[in-house]
């Protein structure tokens, strides 16, 4: 398993989105071994950025490509430090990148769905998982949410599509990470209306 972590201050009791990378906020074009093969989705950093005003963020990835030595870590870690970067430099700040590079029969600790990196997060970050979301292409990724206590939104791009039918019909779906911003977003936007009504008694 590894971890980069990029901002390793405490920002208790604060929910969080996990992303997962390929097929998500990046087109899945396979193993990723240079960063030139990154294409971002083209509403990828502005829904981050709005993301951000009210999560702290996160990747978590699954790449067995490592375990399968198609690619190395260090190719990973190239790729990932790209992302970041890229964007920083669009005042995206992402607290840590976690990628588990073992083979899905290895039965490690840390591949999705396995909740370990998100309880990592949880202990090192103070991170409410009540509060937070996974948003993802795969159904791994809807177990992560639902074995962390957190709520998950599955995206039909990446492999979404392919695997829709393996989903349970209460899932929350959306077209990319632009949908599922909205609706997390409007999510948000329900709670403070709820808890403003609260405090005014209204």
């Amino acid at each position: 398993m590894k971890r980069t972590t990029l901002n390793k201050k405490r920002i208790d009791h604060i929910p969080a989105v996990f992303l997962d990378r390929d097929g998500t906020i990046i087109e899945d074009r396979g193993y990723l071994s240079d960063s030139s093969q990154v294409v971002f989705f083209k509403d990828t950093v502005s829904s981050l950025r709005r993301l951000s005003e009210h999560f702290a963020l996160f990747i978590v990835t699954n790449q067995s490509g490592v375990a399968k030595g198609l690619i190395t870590m260090q190719d990973v870690e190239n790729v990932n430090n790209y992302i970041v970067s890229h964007l920083a430099r669009h005042g995206i700040q992402l607290q840590a990148s976690y990628v588990c590079p073992h083979a899905s029969v290895s039965a490690c600790r840390c591949i999705k769905p396995n909740p370990y990196f998100l309880k990592k997060a949880e202990r090192d970050f103070g991170i409410d998982l009540g509060r937070s979301f996974v948003i993802g292409d795969h159904p791994h990724d809807v177990e992560l949410a639902k074995n962390a206590g957190a709520d998950a939104i599955y995206l039909l791009s990446g492999h979404g599509m392919k695997h829709r039918d393996e989903i349970a019909e209460d899932t929350v779906v959306a077209e990319g990470i632009g949908e599922a911003t909205e609706v997390i977003l409007e999510r948000v936007k329900t709670i403070q209306e709820v808890e403003n009504n609260q405090w005014t008694g209204t």
